[in-house]
């Protein structure tokens, strides 16, 4: 089985725990995600299933988009309600205080990694290290939040909810903690959901017992995406047939002799019919359509 299933994580299971699942579901021993998302939280999380596993390395550098729930006047260990308090206040923050505070963290900033967290410092896991007690310095990391808005929030339960679109490595749960000291309080993340991952919305998303009642059916594929899918903001060309054997074959392909020239860097490449045979990368130095990796069917990688 080959392609793309966008399952809809449910709470309390790990990304591996989805990977697992399908794994059974497909048969399919090639299989990964895209991207970890955290126990707590729900939504989009790709699984890719056997050519498409090969694709992860690949990937474009797409915004992740989240809606997440936050609670201010108290912080946990954890950035979210699992930890146990460490920081309580009682200041009452208004609605407009909030929302005077996000504009600092739109565009790119700089964020510390939390202590819970999978960011290795000296060859051990920042999580490992807290699991014992430890705090260690931590480098802030240059990340991008491309929108960041404030869906809801009630200044009598000081709780509310923020939709945030970012660039991968950002931590929802310290970007409340920092908004909310900000706004002159703590906060922590109550509720998590990836509604955006890798060019999918959380509408293409299947639930685990969705997936389930079609396997049991035969009817899995009918929730496969093609591979190709997860390329979508690449570029594509269609080249002749002569010009798709020899990119099957691991050949270059001279750019000024393609129908449709594509700019710089990686881009999908179609045969005559349309199939996506892999992706290439145009070189315009050299003036050559590289071959990057194949994904077509009965395919002979070089």
């Amino acid at each position: 089985m080959n392609g793309i299933i966008i399952l809809d994580k449910p709470q309390g299971f790990t990304s591996f725990d989805g990977v697992a699942v399908l794994r059974g579901l497909a048969h399919e021993k090639k299989i990964g995600h895209t991207g970890t998302l955290d126990p707590m939280a729900t939504g989009v999380l790709p699984i890719l299933l056997g050519r498409a596993a090969k694709a992860l390395n690949f990937l474009p550098d797409t915004d992740k988009e989240y809606v997440a729930s936050f609670r201010l006047g108290e912080r946990r260990d954890t950035g979210d309600i699992t930890g146990q308090v460490v920081e309580e206040s009682p200041a009452l923050v208004s609605q407009q205080a909030l929302e005077a505070a996000l504009p600092a963290f739109r565009g790119e900033i700089l964020q510390v990694p939390p202590m819970y967290s999978a960011v290795s410092v000296n060859g051990k896991r920042l999580y490992e290290l807290a699991r014992k007690g430890l705090e260690v310095e931590r480098q802030a990391r240059p990340v991008t939040v491309s929108r960041l808005e404030l869906l809801s929030y009630d200044p009598q339960s000081r709780e509310g909810r923020l939709r945030a679109a970012c660039s991968k490595g950002t931590y929802i749960r310290v970007l409340i903690e920092d908004i909310a000291k900000a706004a002159g309080s703590c906060g922590t993340m109550t509720a998590l959901r990836r509604v955006r991952a890798c060019g999918f919305e959380e509408g293409d998303a299947r639930s685990l017992e969705e997936l389930r009642a079609l396997a049991e059916e035969g009817r899995l594929e009918e929730a496969l995406r093609p591979v190709e899918s997860l390329f979508a903001a690449y570029p594509a060309v269609w080249v002749s047939p002569a010009q798709a054997t020899r990119f099957q074959n691991g050949g270059g392909l001279d750019l000024a002799r393609l129908r449709k020239r594509p700019p710089e860097g990686l881009c999908r490449v179609r045969s005559p019919q349309g199939t996506f045979l892999g992706l290439g990368r145009a070189d315009w130095e050299t003036g050559e359509l590289r071959f990057v990796k194949a994904f077509w069917e009965g395919e002979n990688t070089p």
